[in-house]
């Protein structure tokens, strides 16, 4: 079967990525621009990404999301939201405000359609390989198994091959990806899980916070400093 991985650079996706290579090939990895902070540095970890798993890479712009949206994530005018490292877990307030903020319209789900409409020219059963996470689909319900099954049956209609989504990483929290990704001698230092552009990571927004937290739990505070420090250039 052929694979396809949605890459975006940060810890779930290349961790799904190298627990879907256990078992399986993938053939593509593709890189969606559609015009967010940090494009520029996720299109860049996730060629050096690719180029470390021997994967054709691609990206794709998909300029009109842009437009379409509001988010903090995408709209540079407005501030990022901030989050305290111990309210991680407030699903009723602070958590819950931040997901609102980066919230972009059907973006996962405009994601795996795209990565299916390659899948449809790449031979029998196809395979969409996607970093979701349990901890984030309390605050962001496209990250959940639920909706893996739901696109999976909209795809069932809508594609002639066959072409299936599966997400590794779907049934963990952060701690247990990061615990995955040192297992499987993920290259964090090729990584980008912040919301922000620059030559280092802000450490501050919630993707900062989730990926230190969770590298912190699996006693990793070397690294922590390593990748809270690093120039990408």
């Amino acid at each position: 079967m052929a694979g396809i991985v949605l890459l975006s650079g940060g810890l779930d996706s290349t961790v799904a990525l190298a627990l879907y290579l256990e078992k399986g090939s993938i053939d593509l990895a593709l890189t969606i621009d559609y015009g967010q902070r940090a494009s520029r540095n996720e299109i860049s970890a996730s060629r050096k990404i690719a180029e470390y798993y021997n994967i054709a890479h691609q990206v794709i712009p998909i300029p009109f999301l842009q437009e379409q949206t509001h988010s903090a994530l995408v709209n540079r005018s407005e501030n990022l939201p901030l989050i305290e490292y111990n309210k991680l877990d407030d699903l009723q307030g602070q958590a819950l405000e931040s997901a609102r903020q980066v919230w972009v319209p059907n973006r996962n789900g405009l994601f795996l359609n795209i990565a299916a409409v390659f899948g449809e020219n790449m031979g029998d059963h196809p395979v969409i390989i996607t970093g979701f996470n349990r901890e984030e689909a309390a605050t962001f319900p496209d990250n959940s198994l639920e909706f893996i099954k739901a696109v999976n049956r909209c795809l069932a209609f809508s594609t002639q091959n066959n072409v299936t989504v599966v997400s590794p990483t779907s049934v963990y929290e952060k701690k247990e990806i990061v615990r995955e990704g040192l297992r499987l001698n993920v290259p964090f230092n090729y990584i980008w899980s912040c919301y922000e552009s620059g030559i280092k990571v802000c450490g501050q927004c919630e993707s900062c916070q989730r990926l230190k937290r969770a590298l912190l739990k699996n006693d990793a505070e070397e690294l922590v400093r390593e990748l809270f420090e690093i120039d990408h250039k």
